[in-house]
């Protein structure tokens, strides 16, 4: 349930101003019915000014008259004929003035490293146009001499998940969401998508290939991963180490 704007205040004024429970004022206020009685008793905002629910039209005096009626009635809060603000639809996304100078080096560096990308997600991606994108593509963009290519996620212009989650939809659109990219392969990282997949793939290996791979030798001698060198077995005795007295000899009695 909606509580009233300023509750406290409201609900000063319908002790004030009205024959209403304790109970239901707490309900219709949001408050504890302890907190209204205090109140009412003028401990609690002795010096508030009350705020009448029916004048910002929360409450009708009908409504009211009907709950001091009926005790265990509740107060219902008016509908709001004020036309309530519509939410933002989904467009073109909004681009500070400070950075809009700054997309055509996001621009140069997606087209680069993404060329899966379609100009309809660049352009959701970093708030530009396709007119813009096509210049920078065609290199007939007024400041192709200044453009640097740079990461949108470094400028600012778009987040990490974000583009990570426009590459995995183009990618799956264009149907190579198998292949590395040269760019993740010399950074030395790898997409989440086909990390996912590595690991799949080798957790249907049958078990028996494992067991006979060329790996292990017939002596079943581990192998190290490094080097291909035999690891040492702990279960081979060592050899007696000598002791201090056969070393250093006898200490010698007083």
């Amino acid at each position: 349930m909606a509580l009233p704007l300023m509750p406290k205040a409201t609900a000063v004024w319908l002790v004030d101003h009205t024959m209403l429970t304790f109970e239901q004022i707490s309900e219709f206020c949001g408050l504890h019915g302890l907190e209204v009685q205090a109140i009412a008793d003028g401990e609690v905002a002795p010096g508030m000014q009350g705020l009448d629910p029916t004048v910002n039209g929360q409450l009708i005096k009908e409504e009211i008259k009907r709950c001091e009626l009926d005790p265990s009635a509740r107060l219902e809060m008016s509908k709001p004929t004020v036309p309530l603000p519509k939410s933002r639809q989904k467009g073109t996304r909004y681009t500070p003035i400070s950075k809009r100078q700054d997309r055509p080096d996001a621009i140069a560096w997606l087209l680069r490293s993404h060329p899966e990308l379609s100009d309809a997600q660049i352009s959701r991606l970093i708030g530009t146009t396709k007119p813009t994108i096509t210049a920078v593509r065609e290199k007939t963009h007024r400041n192709m001499s200044t453009i640097t290519p740079q990461s949108p996620i470094y400028l600012g212009l778009c987040s990490a998940s974000e583009l990570e989650k426009m590459v995995v939809i183009a990618r799956a659109r264009v149907g190579n969401h198998d292949t590395v990219p040269e760019k993740a392969t010399e950074s030395g990282t790898m997409p989440a998508e086909f990390l996912a997949k590595t690991t799949r793939d080798t957790s249907q290996i049958p078990e028996e290939s494992i067991t006979n791979s060329p790996s292990q030798t017939s002596e079943n001698v581990p192998v190290s991963p490094w080097n291909d060198m035999p690891v040492a077995d702990s279960s081979v005795e060592e050899k007696d180490t000598p002791s201090v007295s056969e070393v250093f000899g006898t200490k010698p009695t007083n």
